[in-house]
């Protein structure tokens, strides 16, 4: 398979999607949190649990029960519960399943890999200090440097304290998509959509500010913007990262996916967040991140990334198939069903499994309510 990468296309080159197809339904914490349990390999019992505690965050993200009230929903324990919230806890967006706020800062300092630091230290040990802005104090305490203390500070400052906050629901959104897969010859170029992004460089006026032989300028103004070029050149480069992560993403799903991309739905692999994360070397959650709200262009239409991740049902031919494929089987056996007499989940089970699907009653019934299909005894209702 071809995959070359080329950072824009001309707009000529690129077919816009029709205005319909880019309609986007804002998406519920407790959705997002859902379907990475749901792309996430873990025991049953476990996820049980899990979703107890999804279901119990507020609208901060925040769980603000007590493990012991979630441990008395099910025949739980309390180290189950602690260990299912600390599962939940390493889900996008990260501080998400915190209990107050000193936790919330602590995840997101380890999901950036800066555990063991002075930032770690001043959100777990100094708060008041932190909160109070007694920042002297703070370079006191742990005997570094105010400077080395205000640029924690700043990272501090750039966590999120309320991570659940941006799901709260909202109008419909146009969307524009941020990928485009486009056909060449046998495979497929991946195009990043970088019309949005700011295109950023930094001054000559104030390179000029910094050069030492400057004169004009005091050493005061020479260390801030010196300050303010090292914020400049961070951002520079966490756009540039933001671009190389969905690129190297999106090229993992269209390697997996090809066959879909070819022939169509029935082709649709199963595919979990974890198969992505060991394919390009990243953490599961920087793949959930990267594809949250991200839409993808094909030649087969506009999808959401998430689309393309579906967990496995087995089969008897010897390879898995996708929950979508199974789903749209049980869309199509319904619908074909007599409706004087409909189809129990068990009876759906066992056309299924003569079809060589081996589907549990329990998870068929699943699929039919996620479907908005009644059960077949309101179905025979509904027809007499």
């Amino acid at each position: 398979m071809d995959l070359s990468y080329r950072p824009q296309a001309p707009a000529e080159e690129i077919e816009t999607p029709p205005l319909e197809n880019i309609l986007s339904k804002p998406q519920s914490l407790s959705d997002h949190l859902l379907w990475q349990l749901d792309m996430s390999i873990v025991p049953m019992g476990q996820k049980e649990i899990a979703r107890a505690i999804v279901g119990n965050l507020d609208d901060d993200g925040y769980l603000r029960v007590p493990l012991e009230d979630i441990a008395a929903m099910g025949p739980w324990s309390l180290e189950e519960v602690e260990h299912a919230l600390h599962f939940v806890q390493e889900f996008d967006p990260p501080g998400v399943g915190a209990r107050d706020l000193k936790e919330c800062l602590l995840i997101q300092l380890s999901f950036h890999d800066m555990e063991g630091t002075p930032a770690e230290t001043m959100v777990k040990e100094h708060m008041a200090l932190l909160q109070g802005r007694r920042f002297k104090d703070l370079a006191q305490t742990l005997a570094c440097s105010l400077e080395e203390v205000m640029h924690y500070v700043d990272t501090i400052r750039h966590l999120d304290p309320k991570p659940g906050k941006k799901y709260n629901a909202g109008s419909n959104n146009y969307v524009i998509p941020d990928v485009y897969v486009l056909k060449v010859d046998k495979g497929y170029t991946i195009v990043l959509n970088e019309e949005g992004l700011p295109r950023l460089r930094i001054s000559p006026f104030y390179r000029r500010m910094i050069d030492r032989n400057n004169t004009d300028v005091t050493r005061e103004t020479r260390e801030y913007v010196r300050e303010k070029f090292r914020s400049a050149f961070r951002l520079i480069k966490s756009l540039e990262e933001r671009q190389r992560t969905i690129y190297k993403v999106a090229k993992s799903i269209v390697k997996h996916q090809q066959g879909f991309l070819d022939l169509g739905y029935e082709h649709l692999r199963p595919l979990i967040l974890k198969d992505v994360a060991d394919d390009i070397g990243m953490h599961e959650s920087t793949v959930s991140r990267v594809v949250n709200h991200k839409y993808m262009h094909t030649p087969r239409g506009l999808f959401e990334m998430k689309f393309f991740f579906h967990s496995s049902i087995s089969s008897t031919q010897g390879e898995d198939v996708s929950s979508l494929t199974v789903k749209e089987r049980i869309k199509k056996v319904v619908g074909e069903e007599d409706a004087r007499r409909p189809l129990s989940d068990a009876a759906i089970v066992q056309i299924l499994s003569d079809d060589g699907l081996r589907i549990a009653r329990r998870t068929v019934a699943k699929y039919r309510e996620e479907l908005r299909i009644p059960s077949s005894n309101e179905r025979r209702q509904g027809f007499s």
